[in-house]
């Protein structure tokens, strides 16, 4: 099957030599899967370099990463996104040497795609050239940066991190920087807390949503009388979100709102209320709770049931 392979990789046809790349994975001959791979980056058709560049997710030997690097520069949009994704997906440290250079391009396609890449591999080398993307005038690379910050969890970041969040012109950016917030645990910078009382209002949904379920992750009670507020947000996913985050916290100041979230038409935000209240285990929520057990959602029926033997095993304790 080899032999078939390399003559069809040779062949003047694209179209055969691209069929040939993606059959080239799934052949027995392991070793020279990626170099023929490597090699077909190097194709004068698109189509071949973009098949070649999806195969190639999974290998992190260095000459695949040097070779794959460049085509962030690939002439053709679908290569250069194909690379990007491969390279998101690398696990090993060690594979980001290729990649530091490029986290300062002066592309901001090549430079947010070089960002997303180290994100996961957690290598402190990225950590200046992240902090100064932040001031990029593409959200790409800001929303980028925001990510390798989040992922290395710094707290020389968390300055930074509260000014993206509270006043970056890009929703998803300050939705990311919101979520990136949440390694600040307990609020140990006094700036967390503004930040995020500050996104809870924001005029975007879905950074609010960001911001009720970050809250919880930082372990503070500050938050609570937030998150109380937010049980009445336009947005029932909003409130999913506060709710969750109430329970987390064991709020008892949360009881009241999480009581009167149990009346509301959407089932999911029942849910989380119930489920809620079974963490926060305050006697108050019983009452509330027995009239969920006949609830029309049999879901909200059988959390009820859980919650309520939850709060009487810590009566009981």
């Amino acid at each position: 099957m080899m032999a078939t392979i390399h003559k069809r990789l040779s062949n003047p046809d694209a179209g055969v030599r691209r069929i040939a790349v993606i059959d080239l994975p799934y052949t027995d001959e392991e070793d020279d899967i990626a170099p023929l791979l490597v090699a077909a980056l190097s194709d004068a058709d698109a189509t071949v370099r973009l098949e070649a560049a999806k195969a190639l997710e999974g290998f992190e030997e260095p000459e695949v990463l040097t070779a794959l690097v460049p085509l962030l520069k690939d002439s053709d949009q679908a290569v250069r996104e194909a690379v990007a994704y491969t390279l998101a997906e690398l696990k090993e440290a060690s594979s980001a040497g290729p990649l530091l250079p490029y986290l300062s391009d002066p592309d901001p396609e090549v430079q947010a795609a070089a960002l997303q890449a180290v994100k996961a591999l957690r290598v402190d080398a990225a950590f200046k050239p992240a902090l100064l993307a932040l001031q990029h005038t593409d959200a790409r690379v800001r929303r980028a940066a925001v990510g390798v910050l989040g992922y290395l969890k710094k707290p020389q970041a968390i300055a930074s991190l509260t000014q993206i969040a509270a006043h970056d012109p890009d929703a998803e950016v300050r939705r990311v920087a919101v979520g990136a917030l949440s390694y600040a645990s307990d609020s140990a910078d006094v700036s967390v807390h503004p930040a995020l009382s500050r996104a809870l209002a924001d005029p975007v949904w879905q950074v609010r949503e960001e911001a009720a379920t970050t809250f919880a992750k930082t372990g503070s009670a500050l938050g609570v009388p937030n998150l109380v507020r937010a049980m009445d947000d336009e947005y029932w996913q909003v409130r999913v979100k506060a709710a969750r985050s109430l329970g987390k916290l064991k709020a008892r100041d949360g009881v009241a709102a999480l009581a009167e979230a149990l009346s509301h038409p959407v089932s999911n935000l029942r849910k989380e209320a119930v489920i809620a209240l079974g963490e926060v285990g305050d006697p108050r929520g019983i009452t509330p709770l027995e009239r969920a057990l006949h609830d029309s959602d049999p879901d909200v029926r059988k959390l009820a049931k859980l919650a309520l033997t939850s709060i009487q095993m810590v009566k009981g304790a």
